[in-house]
Protein backbone atom coordinates (compact mmCIF):
# COMPACT_ATOMS: atom_id res chain seq x y z
CA UNK A 1 0.00 0.00 0.00
CA UNK A 2 1.48 3.15 -0.83
CA UNK A 3 0.91 6.94 0.55
CA UNK A 4 -2.06 8.45 -1.16
CA UNK A 5 -0.74 11.47 -4.07
CA UNK A 6 -0.78 14.56 -3.11
CA UNK A 7 -4.16 16.96 -3.64
CA UNK A 8 -3.91 20.61 -3.80
CA UNK A 9 -7.29 20.57 -2.12
CA UNK A 10 -5.39 19.43 1.33
CA UNK A 11 -4.72 22.09 3.71
CA UNK A 12 -1.44 23.37 3.69
CA UNK A 13 -0.92 21.69 7.06
CA UNK A 14 -1.44 17.89 5.81
CA UNK A 15 0.03 18.40 2.24
CA UNK A 16 2.66 19.28 3.73
CA UNK A 17 3.21 16.53 6.34
CA UNK A 18 2.22 14.17 3.19
CA UNK A 19 5.22 15.32 0.96
CA UNK A 20 7.13 14.29 4.01
CA UNK A 21 6.06 10.96 4.42
CA UNK A 22 6.38 10.24 0.48
CA UNK A 23 10.38 11.71 0.98
CA UNK A 24 10.85 9.90 4.16
CA UNK A 25 9.31 6.42 2.47
CA UNK A 26 11.81 7.75 -0.66
CA UNK A 27 14.56 7.78 1.58
CA UNK A 28 13.91 4.12 3.32
CA UNK A 29 13.58 2.71 -0.36
CA UNK A 30 17.11 4.85 -1.07
CA UNK A 31 19.01 3.72 2.03
CA UNK A 32 17.49 -0.10 2.22
CA UNK A 33 19.37 -0.48 -1.67
CA UNK A 34 22.26 1.64 -0.61
CA UNK A 35 22.28 -1.09 2.44
CA UNK A 36 22.66 -3.86 0.47
CA UNK A 37 25.65 -2.16 -1.57
CA UNK A 38 27.45 -1.25 1.50
CA UNK A 39 27.16 -4.49 2.95
CA UNK A 40 28.63 -6.31 -0.28
CA UNK A 41 31.06 -3.73 -0.27
CA UNK A 42 31.99 -4.15 3.63
CA UNK A 43 32.42 -7.93 3.52
CA UNK A 44 34.44 -7.88 0.57
CA UNK A 45 36.97 -5.18 1.77
CA UNK A 46 37.59 -7.36 4.97
CA UNK A 47 38.12 -10.62 2.99
CA UNK A 48 40.61 -8.51 1.02
CA UNK A 49 42.05 -7.49 3.99
CA UNK A 50 42.14 -10.03 6.23
CA UNK A 51 43.41 -12.54 3.01
CA UNK A 52 44.92 -10.50 0.63
CA UNK A 53 46.99 -8.72 2.19
CA UNK A 54 47.59 -10.79 5.11
CA UNK A 55 46.43 -7.92 7.91
CA UNK A 56 45.45 -8.98 11.61
CA UNK A 57 42.47 -7.26 11.60
CA UNK A 58 39.61 -8.13 14.04
CA UNK A 59 37.51 -10.23 11.58
CA UNK A 60 34.87 -11.48 13.87
CA UNK A 61 33.70 -8.02 15.30
CA UNK A 62 33.75 -6.59 12.17
CA UNK A 63 31.42 -9.89 10.88
CA UNK A 64 29.38 -9.37 13.57
CA UNK A 65 28.70 -5.38 12.42
CA UNK A 66 28.08 -6.38 8.86
CA UNK A 67 25.67 -9.20 10.26
CA UNK A 68 23.76 -7.00 12.34
CA UNK A 69 23.25 -4.63 9.20
CA UNK A 70 22.22 -7.07 7.24
CA UNK A 71 19.49 -8.26 9.51
CA UNK A 72 18.73 -4.56 9.54
CA UNK A 73 18.43 -4.45 5.67
CA UNK A 74 16.27 -7.59 5.99
CA UNK A 75 13.71 -5.71 8.27
CA UNK A 76 13.76 -2.60 6.18
CA UNK A 77 12.74 -4.42 3.18
CA UNK A 78 10.02 -6.35 5.25
CA UNK A 79 8.82 -3.02 6.71
CA UNK A 80 8.64 -1.19 3.08
CA UNK A 81 5.91 -3.79 2.23
CA UNK A 82 3.70 -2.51 5.33
CA UNK A 83 0.67 -0.54 4.87
CA UNK A 84 1.57 2.09 7.72
CA UNK A 85 3.19 5.19 5.96
CA UNK A 86 6.89 6.11 6.94
CA UNK A 87 7.36 8.70 9.79
CA UNK A 88 9.93 11.34 9.30
CA UNK A 89 11.18 10.02 12.96
CA UNK A 90 11.17 6.34 11.59
CA UNK A 91 13.40 7.41 8.60
CA UNK A 92 15.71 9.14 10.88
CA UNK A 93 15.93 5.53 12.95
CA UNK A 94 17.20 4.15 9.64
CA UNK A 95 19.38 6.52 8.65
CA UNK A 96 20.57 6.49 12.54
CA UNK A 97 21.25 3.10 12.52
CA UNK A 98 23.58 3.48 9.24
CA UNK A 99 25.75 5.81 10.84
CA UNK A 100 25.89 3.97 14.21
CA UNK A 101 26.88 0.94 12.28
CA UNK A 102 29.03 2.59 10.48
CA UNK A 103 31.23 4.02 12.93
CA UNK A 104 31.13 1.06 15.33
CA UNK A 105 33.22 -0.93 12.02
CA UNK A 106 35.53 2.62 11.58
CA UNK A 107 36.34 1.89 15.55
CA UNK A 108 37.51 -1.80 14.55
CA UNK A 109 39.58 -0.33 11.82
CA UNK A 110 41.53 2.56 12.76
CA UNK A 111 38.80 5.15 13.42
CA UNK A 112 39.86 8.74 12.28
CA UNK A 113 42.92 7.13 10.77
CA UNK A 114 40.77 5.10 8.48
CA UNK A 115 40.41 7.05 5.22
CA UNK A 116 36.73 5.62 4.69
CA UNK A 117 35.89 7.50 7.74
CA UNK A 118 34.48 10.16 5.66
CA UNK A 119 31.99 8.12 4.55
CA UNK A 120 30.13 9.62 7.16
CA UNK A 121 28.99 12.14 4.83
CA UNK A 122 27.02 9.90 2.87
CA UNK A 123 24.32 9.64 4.91
CA UNK A 124 23.91 13.58 6.22
CA UNK A 125 23.77 14.08 2.46
CA UNK A 126 21.22 12.00 1.82
CA UNK A 127 18.87 12.84 4.93
CA UNK A 128 19.36 16.71 3.48
CA UNK A 129 17.75 15.64 0.47
CA UNK A 130 14.52 13.91 2.02
CA UNK A 131 14.42 14.94 6.39
CA UNK A 132 12.96 18.19 7.83
CA UNK A 133 15.20 20.56 9.05
CA UNK A 134 15.20 19.64 12.59
CA UNK A 135 16.09 16.09 11.74
CA UNK A 136 18.73 16.89 9.14
CA UNK A 137 20.15 18.66 12.41
CA UNK A 138 19.91 15.27 14.21
CA UNK A 139 21.94 13.47 11.59
CA UNK A 140 24.62 15.82 11.00
CA UNK A 141 24.76 15.84 14.91
CA UNK A 142 24.89 11.64 15.36
CA UNK A 143 27.15 11.61 12.52
CA UNK A 144 29.71 14.57 13.99
CA UNK A 145 29.42 12.88 17.04
CA UNK A 146 30.72 9.80 16.27
CA UNK A 147 33.52 11.01 13.80
CA UNK A 148 35.02 13.58 17.26
CA UNK A 149 34.44 10.05 18.94
CA UNK A 150 36.20 8.18 16.89
CA UNK A 151 39.01 10.44 16.73
CA UNK A 152 39.76 9.33 20.60
CA UNK A 153 38.64 5.90 20.55
CA UNK A 154 39.34 3.18 18.42
CA UNK A 155 41.36 0.57 17.49
CA UNK A 156 44.74 1.20 15.82
CA UNK A 157 45.66 -0.25 11.66
CA UNK A 158 47.46 -3.00 11.56
CA UNK A 159 50.95 -2.34 10.26
CA UNK A 160 51.91 -4.54 7.03
CA UNK A 161 53.62 -7.63 6.64
CA UNK A 162 53.99 -8.17 3.24
CA UNK A 163 57.29 -6.45 2.33
CA UNK A 164 55.93 -5.74 -1.25
CA UNK A 165 53.55 -2.95 -0.37
CA UNK A 166 54.31 0.31 1.43
CA UNK A 167 51.74 1.99 3.74
CA UNK A 168 51.98 4.58 2.05
CA UNK A 169 50.94 3.24 -0.98
CA UNK A 170 47.81 1.28 0.71
CA UNK A 171 46.88 4.74 2.03
CA UNK A 172 46.64 6.52 -1.37
CA UNK A 173 44.62 3.19 -2.41
CA UNK A 174 42.33 3.26 0.28
CA UNK A 175 41.44 7.24 -0.04
CA UNK A 176 41.33 6.93 -3.94
CA UNK A 177 38.29 3.96 -3.26
CA UNK A 178 37.17 6.06 -0.84
CA UNK A 179 36.75 8.94 -3.57
CA UNK A 180 35.26 6.80 -5.86
CA UNK A 181 32.92 5.22 -3.68
CA UNK A 182 31.76 8.39 -2.20
CA UNK A 183 31.70 10.43 -5.83
CA UNK A 184 29.16 7.28 -7.25
CA UNK A 185 26.65 7.07 -4.38
CA UNK A 186 25.96 10.75 -4.01
CA UNK A 187 25.35 11.31 -7.68
CA UNK A 188 23.45 8.37 -8.16
CA UNK A 189 21.17 8.04 -5.12
CA UNK A 190 21.01 12.05 -4.93
CA UNK A 191 20.08 12.38 -8.70
CA UNK A 192 16.97 9.59 -8.07
CA UNK A 193 15.94 11.70 -4.92
CA UNK A 194 15.98 14.74 -7.11
CA UNK A 195 14.49 12.98 -10.09
CA UNK A 196 11.20 11.81 -7.36
CA UNK A 197 11.15 15.44 -6.35
CA UNK A 198 10.78 17.04 -9.20
CA UNK A 199 8.07 14.59 -10.13
CA UNK A 200 6.41 15.24 -7.21
CA UNK A 201 6.57 18.92 -7.98
CA UNK A 202 4.70 18.28 -11.43
CA UNK A 203 2.02 16.34 -9.91
CA UNK A 204 1.40 19.18 -7.36
CA UNK A 205 1.54 21.91 -10.22
CA UNK A 206 -1.18 19.20 -12.27
CA UNK A 207 -3.26 18.95 -9.04
CA UNK A 208 -3.13 22.83 -9.00
CA UNK A 209 -4.54 23.31 -12.80
CA UNK A 210 -6.51 20.94 -12.05
CA UNK A 211 -8.13 22.56 -8.86
CA UNK A 212 -8.23 25.84 -10.68
CA UNK A 213 -10.19 24.48 -13.29
CA UNK A 214 -12.93 22.72 -11.00
CA UNK A 215 -12.90 26.16 -9.05
CA UNK A 216 -14.03 27.81 -12.54
CA UNK A 217 -16.74 25.25 -13.40
CA UNK A 218 -17.86 25.05 -9.65
CA UNK A 219 -18.79 28.77 -10.42
CA UNK A 220 -20.21 28.32 -13.58
CA UNK A 221 -22.17 25.21 -11.48
CA UNK A 222 -22.90 27.52 -9.25
CA UNK A 223 -24.59 30.51 -10.91
CA UNK A 224 -26.33 27.34 -13.12
CA UNK A 225 -28.01 26.28 -9.87
CA UNK A 226 -29.07 29.66 -9.19
CA UNK A 227 -30.22 30.09 -13.13
CA UNK A 228 -32.12 26.90 -12.88
CA UNK A 229 -34.59 28.01 -9.99
CA UNK A 230 -35.38 31.06 -11.93
CA UNK A 231 -36.03 29.38 -14.57
CA UNK A 232 -38.77 27.20 -13.25
CA UNK A 233 -41.42 29.83 -13.54
CA UNK A 234 -40.88 31.32 -16.95
CA UNK A 235 -40.95 28.11 -18.27
CA UNK A 236 -44.24 26.92 -16.32
CA UNK A 237 -45.68 30.75 -17.90
CA UNK A 238 -44.73 29.38 -21.15
CA UNK A 239 -45.69 25.59 -21.50
CA UNK A 240 -49.41 27.93 -19.92
CA UNK A 241 -49.19 29.71 -22.72
CA UNK A 242 -48.68 27.47 -25.43
CA UNK A 243 -51.42 25.19 -24.06
CA UNK A 244 -53.67 27.93 -24.52
CA UNK A 245 -52.52 29.07 -27.99
CA UNK A 246 -52.48 25.18 -29.06
CA UNK A 247 -56.04 24.98 -28.05
CA UNK A 248 -57.38 28.52 -29.46
CA UNK A 249 -55.30 28.14 -32.61
CA UNK A 250 -56.38 24.31 -33.58
CA UNK A 251 -57.39 24.62 -36.94
CA UNK A 252 -54.19 26.68 -37.87
CA UNK A 253 -52.33 23.27 -38.69
CA UNK A 254 -49.01 25.05 -39.86
CA UNK A 255 -49.01 26.91 -36.52
CA UNK A 256 -50.04 23.74 -34.72
CA UNK A 257 -47.36 21.97 -35.93
CA UNK A 258 -44.53 24.91 -34.72
CA UNK A 259 -47.10 25.13 -31.35
CA UNK A 260 -46.22 21.39 -31.04
CA UNK A 261 -42.44 21.47 -31.82
CA UNK A 262 -42.56 24.28 -29.26
CA UNK A 263 -44.24 22.25 -26.26
CA UNK A 264 -41.59 19.53 -27.26
CA UNK A 265 -38.62 22.33 -26.22
CA UNK A 266 -40.36 23.56 -23.07
CA UNK A 267 -41.35 20.07 -21.71
CA UNK A 268 -37.27 19.37 -22.87
CA UNK A 269 -35.87 22.11 -20.66
CA UNK A 270 -37.98 21.47 -17.60
CA UNK A 271 -36.83 17.72 -18.37
CA UNK A 272 -32.65 19.37 -17.76
CA UNK A 273 -33.74 21.09 -14.54
CA UNK A 274 -35.21 17.74 -12.80
CA UNK A 275 -31.97 16.19 -14.01
CA UNK A 276 -30.03 18.85 -12.24
CA UNK A 277 -31.82 18.77 -9.33
CA UNK A 278 -31.90 14.71 -9.40
CA UNK A 279 -28.43 15.02 -9.98
CA UNK A 280 -27.57 17.30 -6.67
CA UNK A 281 -29.70 15.09 -4.84
CA UNK A 282 -27.91 12.22 -5.77
CA UNK A 283 -24.57 14.09 -4.94
CA UNK A 284 -25.66 14.73 -1.43
CA UNK A 285 -27.14 11.34 -0.50
CA UNK A 286 -23.70 9.75 -1.61
CA UNK A 287 -25.11 6.94 -3.70
CA UNK A 288 -23.96 7.29 -7.48
CA UNK A 289 -26.84 5.63 -9.76
CA UNK A 290 -25.37 1.94 -11.13
CA UNK A 291 -26.94 0.48 -14.80
CA UNK A 292 -25.47 -1.60 -17.88
CA UNK A 293 -23.37 0.02 -20.36
CA UNK A 294 -25.85 -1.02 -22.68
CA UNK A 295 -28.92 0.37 -20.90
CA UNK A 296 -27.14 4.08 -20.20
CA UNK A 297 -25.67 4.22 -23.94
CA UNK A 298 -29.64 3.37 -24.81
CA UNK A 299 -30.60 6.63 -22.61
CA UNK A 300 -27.58 8.89 -24.26
CA UNK A 301 -29.02 7.81 -27.53
CA UNK A 302 -32.35 8.71 -26.42
CA UNK A 303 -31.50 12.24 -25.62
CA UNK A 304 -28.61 13.28 -28.43
CA UNK A 305 -31.38 12.44 -31.26
CA UNK A 306 -34.12 14.27 -29.34
CA UNK A 307 -31.65 17.25 -29.18
CA UNK A 308 -29.84 16.97 -32.40
CA UNK A 309 -32.02 15.19 -34.79
CA UNK A 310 -30.13 15.79 -37.71
CA UNK A 311 -26.97 14.16 -37.12
CA UNK A 312 -26.68 10.15 -38.01
CA UNK A 313 -25.24 8.37 -35.21
CA UNK A 314 -24.23 4.81 -35.25
CA UNK A 315 -23.64 3.17 -32.19
CA UNK A 316 -21.15 -0.39 -31.86
CA UNK A 317 -20.62 -2.81 -28.59
CA UNK A 318 -17.49 -4.54 -28.31
CA UNK A 319 -18.27 -8.07 -27.41
CA UNK A 320 -20.46 -8.29 -23.79
CA UNK A 321 -19.38 -4.80 -22.82
CA UNK A 322 -23.41 -3.92 -22.77
CA UNK A 323 -23.50 -6.05 -19.89
CA UNK A 324 -21.26 -4.51 -17.56
CA UNK A 325 -22.44 -2.19 -15.21
CA UNK A 326 -21.23 1.44 -14.87
CA UNK A 327 -21.69 4.52 -12.05
CA UNK A 328 -21.87 8.21 -11.94
CA UNK A 329 -24.07 7.78 -14.77
CA UNK A 330 -25.95 11.23 -14.54
CA UNK A 331 -22.24 13.40 -14.79
CA UNK A 332 -21.11 10.71 -17.78
CA UNK A 333 -24.42 11.12 -19.54
CA UNK A 334 -23.94 14.78 -19.97
CA UNK A 335 -20.24 14.24 -20.72
CA UNK A 336 -21.18 11.73 -23.02
CA UNK A 337 -23.77 13.87 -25.19
CA UNK A 338 -21.44 16.78 -24.86
CA UNK A 339 -18.82 14.74 -26.67
CA UNK A 340 -21.89 13.64 -29.54
CA UNK A 341 -22.75 16.78 -29.90
CA UNK A 342 -18.96 18.50 -30.45
CA UNK A 343 -18.40 15.27 -32.95
CA UNK A 344 -22.14 16.02 -34.71
CA UNK A 345 -21.05 19.79 -34.89
CA UNK A 346 -17.93 18.88 -36.59
CA UNK A 347 -19.46 16.67 -39.30
CA UNK A 348 -22.08 18.42 -39.94
CA UNK A 349 -19.33 21.54 -40.92
CA UNK A 350 -17.00 19.45 -42.96
CA UNK A 351 -20.18 18.25 -45.20
CA UNK A 352 -21.13 15.27 -43.53
CA UNK A 353 -23.63 14.12 -40.52
CA UNK A 354 -21.79 10.81 -39.89
CA UNK A 355 -20.73 10.22 -36.16
CA UNK A 356 -19.81 6.55 -34.46
CA UNK A 357 -19.54 5.47 -31.03
CA UNK A 358 -17.72 2.45 -30.37
CA UNK A 359 -17.95 1.30 -26.56
CA UNK A 360 -15.53 -1.38 -25.32
CA UNK A 361 -14.34 -2.82 -21.82
CA UNK A 362 -10.36 -3.18 -21.46
CA UNK A 363 -8.56 -3.24 -17.85
CA UNK A 364 -11.34 -2.80 -15.75
CA UNK A 365 -12.36 0.38 -17.44
CA UNK A 366 -15.09 1.42 -20.07
CA UNK A 367 -14.42 3.03 -22.83
CA UNK A 368 -16.63 5.57 -25.08
CA UNK A 369 -14.78 6.10 -28.40
CA UNK A 370 -16.41 9.07 -30.58
CA UNK A 371 -15.36 9.28 -34.10
CA UNK A 372 -16.42 12.14 -36.39
CA UNK A 373 -15.95 12.98 -39.64
CA UNK A 374 -14.67 16.51 -39.85
CA UNK A 375 -11.64 18.56 -40.21
CA UNK A 376 -9.64 16.73 -37.17
CA UNK A 377 -7.44 19.15 -34.46
CA UNK A 378 -7.42 22.28 -35.65
CA UNK A 379 -3.97 23.52 -36.44
CA UNK A 380 -1.97 25.00 -33.19
CA UNK A 381 -4.59 23.71 -30.89
CA UNK A 382 -3.14 20.38 -30.03
CA UNK A 383 -5.08 18.03 -28.05
CA UNK A 384 -6.29 20.78 -25.81
CA UNK A 385 -9.68 20.33 -24.74
CA UNK A 386 -11.12 24.09 -26.05
CA UNK A 387 -13.34 24.81 -28.59
CA UNK A 388 -12.66 26.09 -31.74
CA UNK A 389 -16.58 26.73 -32.79
CA UNK A 390 -17.73 30.18 -33.28
CA UNK A 391 -20.89 29.78 -31.77
CA UNK A 392 -22.06 28.10 -28.30
CA UNK A 393 -20.87 28.49 -24.81
CA UNK A 394 -17.61 26.42 -25.40
CA UNK A 395 -17.84 24.44 -21.94
CA UNK A 396 -18.64 20.92 -23.18
CA UNK A 397 -15.05 19.76 -23.73
CA UNK A 398 -13.99 21.24 -20.18
CA UNK A 399 -16.91 19.87 -18.41
CA UNK A 400 -16.08 16.30 -20.04
CA UNK A 401 -12.83 16.56 -19.58
CA UNK A 402 -13.11 17.41 -15.80
CA UNK A 403 -15.71 14.56 -15.11
CA UNK A 404 -13.60 11.90 -16.40
CA UNK A 405 -11.07 13.32 -14.50
CA UNK A 406 -13.20 13.53 -11.77
CA UNK A 407 -14.31 9.47 -12.35
CA UNK A 408 -10.75 8.84 -12.61
CA UNK A 409 -10.92 8.03 -15.57
CA UNK A 410 -9.56 10.09 -18.62
CA UNK A 411 -10.38 11.87 -21.97
CA UNK A 412 -8.02 12.12 -24.82
CA UNK A 413 -7.94 12.97 -28.68
CA UNK A 414 -6.35 11.96 -31.65
CA UNK A 415 -6.55 12.20 -35.47
CA UNK A 416 -9.04 8.81 -37.03
CA UNK A 417 -7.97 7.13 -38.88
CA UNK A 418 -9.33 8.04 -42.74
CA UNK A 419 -9.89 11.64 -41.26
CA UNK A 420 -11.65 13.74 -38.59
CA UNK A 421 -11.56 13.44 -34.89
CA UNK A 422 -11.54 10.36 -32.23
CA UNK A 423 -12.55 10.96 -28.79
CA UNK A 424 -11.77 8.07 -25.87
CA UNK A 425 -13.69 8.93 -23.25
CA UNK A 426 -12.43 5.88 -20.55
CA UNK A 427 -13.80 5.80 -16.92
CA UNK A 428 -13.34 2.49 -14.06
CA UNK A 429 -15.69 0.60 -13.87
CA UNK A 430 -17.09 -0.78 -10.44
CA UNK A 431 -14.42 -2.59 -8.16
CA UNK A 432 -17.08 -5.49 -7.73
CA UNK A 433 -20.81 -6.68 -9.60
CA UNK A 434 -19.34 -5.45 -13.20
CA UNK A 435 -21.90 -7.87 -14.90
CA UNK A 436 -25.53 -7.88 -15.10
CA UNK A 437 -27.20 -10.69 -12.95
Amino acid sequence: MRVPPYNARMPASAATRLGFFQRARGLAETLAWLRLVAIAGQALTVAVVALGLDLPIPVVPLALGIGALGLFALFAFWRLEQPRPFTLAEAFAHVAVDILVLAYLMYWTGGGDNPFVSLLVIPMALAAAALSLRYVAAVALLASTCFVALMVWHEPLPTLHAARFAAMDLNVAAVSVNFVVTAAVLAFFIARLARALRSREAEVQRERERTLRDEGILAIATQAAGTAHELNTPLSTIRTLLGELQRERAGDAPLATDLTLLVGQAERCRDILRQLVEVGGRRLAGTPERLPLATFVDACENQFRLLRPEVSLTIAFDGTAGEHLIEAVPDLGHALINLLSNAGDASLAAGSAEIELHVAVADRHAEFMVRDHGAGIAPGMGAAFATSKAHGLGLGLALAHSTAERLGGELTAHAADGGGLLQRLRVPLPPNDNRRR
